[in-house]
């Protein structure tokens, strides 16, 4: 289903021209597009339709936020192009802390891109196809399953197949504005939203002053969701074809350019259809009740420019429901690139730094994938209320990249004494230091008017990843230090005392009793539980007629239980002889039908799991393969073994009665 195994030295030929890179990491970026605006007027809504007028007001301002961090990450391509993006600026240059406060927030960030542009397109969708709209959590669930599988095929695969979509999308965006536009504009068309004419009931009518002011600044937090996503491209600049940085810069510009056209045009065009969107119709719009249904934004413009029930309005929900679902191919392109850097680092588990058999990160694919699940059916894919978590994160990175990249210029222009170079070098500063200013100023914003909205649960996301990342690096670190050799260490024990299991005499049995005496041991035996006298008495009379070399010891199971009197054999001759090792000898027959596991070799997994976590206990499987594998495995292997007595270190056979070298 996913593709045949693609080898290493194939990785090259998956790297990105700039036309397929757009649309594998500027998805997200452009899709905003189709919420952003939706955001601000229904957040306007709250004060009443006459706020709308500051709709375009708010829209600029946050274009010139997108501009300012447009201009700043291309500082940090070409800086910093290893992929490690916020991540890497932060930690180089403000310490490991502040590096994995940035990493916990992007990793946060992109499993909400995910749930909110699945939950969007959802919504948009359902605008033109009421059944959608009833069902729209398990259509919004089915969406993210398929975008794993997609992903899972490779990075260059899914970006050919989101190529047409996200093209199309722009197509038909810049098309509606377009048309939008001339017929007002040019024609003198006198253009009526559908929703023009309702009678919007403000659910706060009486904010003036602060709370107006405060009511604003909501407004322009949510419009910054517009910005999510442009950090992905820093993140995958290692995806690009060479020169890397230079292409990087350049899609960045051109996912800035066409992001802002299309927000500031759908806006633009809201304003001048008359366009209303409120935040509870039921309660706001007047003589609607239960039975008003809104729609998106994108569709209510597109049945004014093109006319309710034209072809192009269902090409214009399908596209727009299209890009939303490929949105999150953005947060698939980052997250399993910046988790395999942090499990490089030893912060995230080690699993996630490698690649699978498409040369994709398969494991942060799919952790990515069930965390997006779990908000999409938690907050029933609800846009409004997932939108409220949304954007924390990014400007929490925003604003500490910055800072990291401020500090990076000044220590290069400590050390640079070349005019042109440090002018250069200034001017980027320059650049980061608005960046920083901006960025920071919004995070503040949205931690003040989103905080109790919902903004809290990011927050405590974060947190609870930080401390789990620096739990994992502690985990590694005391790992790494308890496996460092040292001198003491290298000491050998003073004898290897041998243990074969044995349950029947059987040919897994006389293979490990074989390849017990190879070994050499200074002390060998066979131990064997009696859960029934009579069987153990049948096992002795035969092991003893068999004339088998290496005594056989029965340990009681008045329990009739294997396990427990087993271990604690083992543990009787670790405490007479601490600096010894005791090797478990454990005979398995192989079987090669899925069924017959569950028929055979319950006891050895049981006695194995316990016997690792016993110090100074060697565990060692002696395998047998039946015929079920193809095995044809020594069929001939049932030997006299009293002919073929082990021989010793030094040449001479064990004693049979003690298992002491004579």
């Amino acid at each position: 289903m996913l593709g045949r195994p693609v080898r290493s030295d194939r990785l090259s030929h998956t790297l990105l021209p700039k036309r397929v890179a757009l649309p594998v990491f500027a998805s997200d970026a452009l899709s905003s597009v189709a919420y952003a605006p939706d955001e601000i007027l229904l957040t306007l809504s709250i004060a009443g339709a006459a706020a709308y007028i500051y709709a375009p007001w708010v829209a600029i301002a946050v274009a010139l936020v997108m501009v300012t961090v447009v201009l700043s990450y291309r500082q940090n391509v070409h800086a910093y192009p290893s992929g490690g993006g916020d991540y890497e600026v932060a930690t180089v240059n403000l310490g490991s802390k502040f590096g994995l406060g940035v990493a916990s927030a992007l990793l946060v960030d992109y499993v909400l891109t995910v749930a909110v542009s699945t939950a969007s397109g959802v919504s948009n969708l359902g605008s033109v196809v009421p059944w959608v709209a009833e069902h729209k959590v398990i259509i919004a669930v089915v969406a993210v399953v398929a975008l794993t599988a997609a992903n899972l095929r490779g990075i260059r695969e899914s970006g050919t197949a989101f190529a047409i979509p996200t093209y199309g999308f722009m197509i038909v965006m810049f098309g509606m504005i377009a048309t939008g536009l001339v017929r007002i504009f040019v024609l003198g068309d006198d253009l009526r939203a559908p929703s023009a004419d309702l009678e919007v009931r403000a659910e706060r009518s009486h904010l003036t002053g602060f709370m107006f002011a405060f009511l604003l600044l909501r407004t322009f937090s949510s419009g910054c969701a517009a910005l999510t996503g442009v950090e992905a491209i820093s993140n995958g600049v290692p995806a690009f074809r060479p020169p890397k940085s230079r292409n990087a810069a350049t899609t960045l510009a051109m996912l800035g350019a066409v992001a802002i056209t299309m927000m500031v045009g759908i806006i633009l065009l809201a304003r001048s259809t008359g366009l209303q969107y409120v935040e509870d119709p039921a309660l706001q719009i007047v003589g609607g009740g239960a039975t008003y249904e809104q729609k998106t934004v994108t569709v209510q413009i597109a049945e004014t420019v093109f006319g309710g029930g034209s072809t192009l309005v269902y090409i214009v929900a399908a596209m727009t429901a299209l890009i939303l679902f490929l949105a999150a191919n953005t947060a698939f392109s980052g997250f399993p690139v910046l988790g395999s850097i942090l499990a490089q680092d030893r912060h995230l588990p080690r699993q996630l730094h490698t690649r699978g058999d498409r040369l994709a990160f398969s494991n942060g694919i799919l952790f990515l994938s069930f965390f997006a699940v779990v908000l999409i059916v938690g907050f029933k894919a609800e846009v409004t209320r997932l939108i409220q978590l949304y954007i924390v994160g990014v400007f929490v990175s925003f604003t500490l990249s910055q800072t990291g990249m401020v500090r990076h210029w000044n220590r290069l222009l400590g050390a640079e004494a070349d005019p042109v170079a440090r002018r250069r070098m200034m001017r980027s500063r320059a650049i980061n230091m608005f960046g920083l200013a901006l960025t920071g100023a919004v995070l503040i914003v949205v931690l003040v008017t989103k905080f109790l909205l919902g903004a809290w649960i990011a927050i405590l996301a974060m947190a609870v990843m930080y401390v789990m990342m620096l739990a994992i690096r502690r985990h590694y670190d005391g790992v790494a230090r308890e496996l460092a050799p040292t001198a003491q260490r290298q000491v050998l024990p003073a004898r290897n005392h041998a243990i074969v299991l044995v349950s029947q005499v059987h040919l897994p049995t006389l293979r490990a009793v074989a390849y017990a005496q190879a070994t050499r041991p200074d002390t060998l035996t066979a131990v064997t539980a009696s859960v029934d006298e009579a069987d153990t008495q049948v096992l002795q009379d035969e092991w003893e007629a068999r004339g088998i070399p290496v005594p056989l010891t029965v340990v009681e199971s008045p329990y009739r239980e294997i396990t427990g009197p087993i271990i604690d054999f083992v543990k009787s001759i670790r405490r007479a002889s601490p600096r010894d090792v005791v090797t478990v000898f454990i005979p398995e027959y192989v079987v090669g039908r899925w069924w017959e596991h569950l028929l055979h070799n319950q006891s050895a997994l049981r006695l194995k799991a316990r016997l690792l976590f016993e110090p100074g206990v060697m565990v060692m499987s002696v395998p047998w393969q039946l015929q079920s594998v193809g095995g044809k495995d020594l069929e001939r292997f049932d030997l006299d073994l009293s002919r073929t007595p082990a021989r010793g270190p030094r040449g001479g056979a064990p004693d049979t009665s003690t298992g002491k070298r004579r």
